[in-house]
Parts: structure tokens; sequence; C-alpha cells
């Protein structure tokens, strides 16, 4: 009993460190054709740099297939993990990197001046460049200091293409992803590219779970 209780204890830790958490898929993938998703994640060299950030984050369901929320040494800046994992920040950091936006420059570069407007969940003394732009928290607290919040509503038509939302799931962690260019099927709302647990997916999870944040920042 005490190495399943030890194995439990660092599952746990894992998962606190960005805020997401490796559950099943949420059984809500909405399927395109592969002409839909080759035209999707085109990137015209005159495409502004919204048109990049949707791209960007479909593109990551045809590479990003497991998660992994290990703590790893990344490169500063533009450093990242194998692009064939990750866990939920990543998604909204690799989409803003199609479009010239290093998150974790820009979010390392916010807390080195401003540390203690920042959550003060992890024990940490200063900023780190390898895990605090993959934290859950950290990227709300970011979006919201440069004036990019918008309302939260239950109104589908506020989420547009590009939108980063945040959500609190059922068992409390944080959630994070991206309100994509692919209209659901039947329905009013976009599309959400996020990773919950098994990949870089296509879902329509908009409201699937406690909305808690919502940022447009282009």
């Amino acid at each position: 009993m005490s190495l399943i209780r030890s194995l439990l204890v660092f599952f746990l830790l894992i998962f606190s460190l960005t805020g997401c958490q490796i559950i099943r898929g949420s059984q809500r993938e909405v399927e395109i054709s592969n002409r839909e998703l080759a035209a999707a994640i085109q990137i015209k060299a005159d495409a502004t740099p919204l048109e990049k950030i949707n791209a960007g984050a479909i593109e990551q369901t045809t590479q990003t297939t497991s998660y992994d929320a290990s703590y790893v040494k990344l490169d500063y800046p533009n450093g990242d993990v194998p692009p064939n994992t990750g866990v939920c920040a990543d998604v909204v950091v690799r989409a803003f990197r199609k479009a010239g936006v290093d998150l974790q420059k820009e979010l390392h570069e916010d807390m080195k001046k401003n540390f203690s407007k920042y959550p003060q969940k992890w024990g940490a003394r200063r900023p780190d460049t390898n895990i605090d732009h993959r934290r859950v928290p950290n990227l709300m607290t970011w979006f919201d200091r440069q004036g990019k919040t918008q309302p939260i509503t239950k109104d589908a038509k506020n989420y547009l293409p590009g939108d980063v939302v945040a959500w609190e799931l059922d068992n409390g962690l944080l959630h994070i992803g991206m309100v994509s260019k692919i209209r659901v099927e039947g329905a009013d709302r976009y599309a959400i590219v996020h990773n919950i647990g098994i990949g870089a997916r296509l879902e329509d999870v908009l409201f699937a779970w406690k909305v808690i944040g919502h940022y447009r920042y282009f």
C-alpha cells in the first residue's frame, strides 16, 4: 500500500505543475475531412497574426498525440517540449508562436518585474523560464495584465476564433484551450483545440466545464 500511495502522490504532484490533468478524452471530437484540415492549417504569405494563430492551433491536432506534464528544462526564448507531447497550456503557447508572440518570453519578462502579481501556488521564489508559461493561472494572469480579458458569458457568439478560454474542471483543476475557426455542425459555436490528456484535439467543449477566463489578444 505504501508504494501505491507514493505513486499516487507522485502523479498528483506532476499534474499540479501546470494546472492541467490527464483524464480520458471528452468524447466530443469534431471531425473534419482531410481537405478541410489542409485548408485550415494553410498559412498564406499575407496571413494576419490572427489567421496564423488559428492555423497554428488546428495544426497541433496533427502533431501532438500525447500529454506529459513533467518538468523539463527548456531553451530560452522559444523553448518547447517535443511537438508530439505537451500540456494544455502548450496548445496556446505554440499557436501564439505561429504569430510571432513568444509567451514564454513575454510572460517571463513581466514576471521578472512583477513577480508578486502572479499566483504564488508552487513555492517558487523567482520566475522560472522552464515552467511559468506552461501553468494555466500564470497565463490567465498575463492575459489579464495585458488588458486582453473578454466578458465571460453563456452566449457562444461571444467566443471567436483565436480567443483563449480557461475552465475550472469538475475536479477543481484548471484547463485552457483555444477557440478554433471550425464551427460545430448544427450549432452556433466553434470547436475548441485543447489537450486534456490524449493529445491536441478539436472538440465541442466550449461549455463542457465552468468558464473562468476569456481572452482575445488580436
